[in-house]
């Protein structure tokens, strides 16, 4: 008999479908048939069914956290089974040395991660047997039949399965020496939390302080355009004035000057180019695509897009999720008249059929086998579902992955974009621009949203001439870098190449896909989430006190670079490749954490934080103790507390009988702390805050109280103009 592993229970229970069994506790009994003709059973993993051991199950010492005690490196890594899986494992280690199975088929994801997975497993029940390899890209009843047709030998795998487990070691040096590192160190300088410290998520974390640290440092500036309005033979239309291809200008005046020079005087048209740009469809969708696209439309967080996509898979609806491949082979491509000849009959895909393009097979914008690596790119399979039946969530996603196939199979979208120049009084320049969309082409199936710049301007002929019907003056200001949201995240942990300046890196990065794998992004993302490094506000991500404290430590530490990522990625590619050798590997990082022990702890006299980044802190301790909540001072409305609330400071009334007195965390620019609160409160007003910054000018002031209109408000102080 065989002994087929799953990596997931709903995995398992698909693997068996298409045959003829029964279900036993923890496994599936394969009644013999064609493929199997002694039968078979199917067990399972529930995921990481293993895991690498605690400290002190190497040395007993180990688990006093303590700078006497790094750096931790032991001798030889140890997995084992975590307790609350521990009978799943019995099942599997009574399976495997039952005498009548004769071979493995090794059926977890065909990834780096599937391949860790049950081969550890495997690695911890002694097994000796022989192992095959089950490697499919979907579920459905023909991959199935096919995938096990076609079993691989195990050994074209294994390669695979040394870069899992090199990567889950050496994360596991990183992760225990640098958090301990930090938090020991940060604890001297008052900070009692504890600081996670990881490979990947440091230098993730790094690129969004950075951006939280550019938004708190930018300062606004006003700037002034000029905005004409147009007759040109009863053609109306706008444009700005443009000035050495500028059309932002510095001061008010010089506006007002040239708006008042343009006021009727006459216009004549003195340039037209159209320049006709066309759009080919989009890629198909990879994982970090797919969860960028989500999050854009429908505020799914990362982690949600690949729950709700794992789901579809496991039925059977979509191809395997983690894929980092937007190609098809030629095989897949040619599956698709089929699978749309399906999709054409739905309701909601009716519309597009018949398709202009009636196959892709030979259009290399999407079939390409040389850039197809363990999987090909997300697509939906022969198996389609009854949408209706489909959770909201999972229609959503279904539907993104559908519509990105059918506009493939349709010809790019065309569009012209005219840049019309208008000189008023012969000498002023006005630039207007302008979009007609001349073939509609996949934008018919993908609606996008068309940017209000580009409205459609008249048809206008060089020489043509008219008047100025008015000239006014538009004031803006200069707006901050803005804030990344979940799906940015993703794509900037995908392209962190470009934050590097060596060139050679940026090309590893880009080659290895940057920080993280397409498997590990959304999880990188919920544990900073999880350990209180970036809230999500309104899908915006923002970087909190521990972020910058943990960061600023860090410095310039190559742990917090991309840089370290390229080279680690690009050696784990190598062992994969089986050009490398993970012993070699392992020595590089412990000589990494060794060097990283010692510079931070020669460092961390000079740290330095500001006093806003202090106040801000809360002790994790103080977090976690529950229903406790600082508090700030006195309501001004009724008989409440003012505590701090997260995004702002508020009255802990509110539910009891709604008092509505709040007082926000940032204002005009500068972040506002529960010391200037305190103060506030208990003596009305606040010492001097330097920097608040309007439209016009930035100031310094105090906030006071008004009692009246309990309301809170500005003291004056010296006022300097910009």
């Amino acid at each position: 008999m065989k002994l087929i592993i799953a990596e997931k229970p709903d995995q398992g229970s698909t693997l068996a479908s298409i045959f003829k069994h029964k279900k036993q506790n923890g496994f599936i009994e394969i009644f013999p048939n064609e493929t199997f003709t002694k039968g078979a059973y199917v067990t399972w993993a529930i995921g990481h069914l293993c895991q690498l051991v605690a400290p002190e199950k190497y040395e007993p010492g180990w688990k006093k956290w303590s700078l006497d005690n790094l750096p931790i490196i032991p001798e030889h890594f140890k997995y084992e089974v975590t307790k609350d899986k521990a009978k799943q494992f019995t099942v599997i280690r009574k399976l495997v040395a039952n005498p009548a199975v004769t071979e493995i088929i090794h059926a977890g994801d065909a990834g780096r991660e599937g391949e860790l997975i049950i081969r550890n497993i495997l690695r911890l029940t002694n097994c000796k047997k022989p192992m095959k390899r089950l490697w499919i890209s979907s579920l459905t009843p023909n991959a199935i039949r096919e995938g096990f047709s076609k079993l691989l030998d195990e050994s074209e795998t294994k390669s695979l399965y040394f870069e899992a487990y090199t990567r889950a070691c050496a994360d596991w040096v990183v992760g225990m020496n640098g958090s301990r590192l930090y938090s020991l160190l940060l604890q001297k300088r008052g900070f009692s939390d504890v600081f996670s410290v990881g490979r990947v998520q440091t230098p993730t974390l790094a690129l969004i302080v950075k951006r939280e640290l550019e938004i708190e440092n930018f300062k606004s500036e006003p700037f002034w355009e000029v905005v004409g309005h147009f007759d040109i033979n009863g053609k109306k239309y706008s444009g700005k004035w443009q000035n050495e291809g500028e059309t932002r200008v510095k001061t008010k005046e010089m506006a007002e000057k040239v708006a008042a020079f343009c006021r009727e005087k006459s216009a004549e048209v003195a340039d037209v180019i159209a320049e006709r740009k066309e759009f080919s469809p989009p890629l198909l969708y990879n994982l970090s695509a797919l969860q960028a696209e989500a999050n854009k439309r429908f505020k799914f967080p990362p982690k949600k897009t690949l729950d709700v996509l794992q789901k579809l898979y496991q039925k059977g609806h979509v191809s395997y999720p983690r894929s980092d491949s937007r190609y098809v082979t030629k095989e897949e491509a040619n599956t698709f008249p089929e699978i749309l000849n399906k999709l054409s009959h739905i309701k909601a895909y009716a519309s597009f059929f018949p398709l202009p393009i009636a196959s892709i097979a030979d259009n290399k914008r999407y079939v390409n086998e040389k850039k197809v690596t363990d999987h090909y790119a997300i697509i939906p399979t022969e198996q389609i579902p009854h949408v209706d039946r489909l959770s909201p969530d999972e229609r959503q996603l279904y539907d993104l992955i559908v519509t990105s196939l059918i506009a493939a199979h349709y010809y790019n979208a065309v569009a012209e974009y005219t840049t019309v120049t208008t000189l008023v009084d012969g000498r002023a320049a006005f630039v207007s621009k302008g979009k007609v969309q001349l073939e509609q082409g996949w934008r018919k199936v993908l609606k996008q949203k068309e940017r209000e710049d580009e409205p459609e301007l008249p048809d206008l002929k060089k020489g043509e001439q008219g008047k100025t019907v008015k000239a006014e003056v538009k004031e803006s200001q200069t707006q901050p870098p803005k804030r990344y949201t979940e799906g940015q995240l993703i794509t900037l942990m995908k392209t962190a190449g470009k934050h590097i300046d060596d060139k050679e890196l940026e090309k590893v990065l880009t080659r290895t896909e940057g920080l993280g794998t397409e498997a590990t992004r959304a999880g990188i993302i919920t544990m900073l989430k999880d350990r209180l490094y970036i809230e999500v506000k309104k899908n915006l991500v923002y970087a909190t006190a521990k972020a910058k404290i943990l960061i600023g430590a860090i410095g310039q530490e190559i742990l917090a670079s991309p840089e370290m990522t390229a080279k680690w990625e690009q050696k784990l590619k190598e062992i994969s490749e089986g050009s490398a050798v993970p012993i070699h590997f392992m020595e590089q990082t412990k000589k990494m954490v060794v060097h990283l022990i010692s510079s931070s702890m020669d460092q961390s006299a000079s740290w330095t934080f500001s006093e806003e980044i202090i106040e801000s802190f809360t002790p994790g301790k103080q977090r976690t103790r529950r229903n406790t909540v600082t508090k700030l001072g006195p309501c001004k409305k009724c008989d409440g507390t003012i505590i701090d609330k997260g995004s702002f400071y508020g009255c802990s009334n509110y539910k009891k009988n709604q008092c509505n007195f709040t007082i926000s965390k940032k204002i005009l620019g500068k972040n506002i702390t529960q010391k200037h609160i305190k103060l506030l409160l208990s003596e009305g007003k606040t010492d001097l805050i330097e920097g608040f910054t309007n439209r016009d000018n930035t100031f310094n002031a105090r906030l006071i109280l008004d009692e009246q209109e309990k309301k809170v408000k500005f003291a004056f102080a010296e006022t300097s103009t910009k």
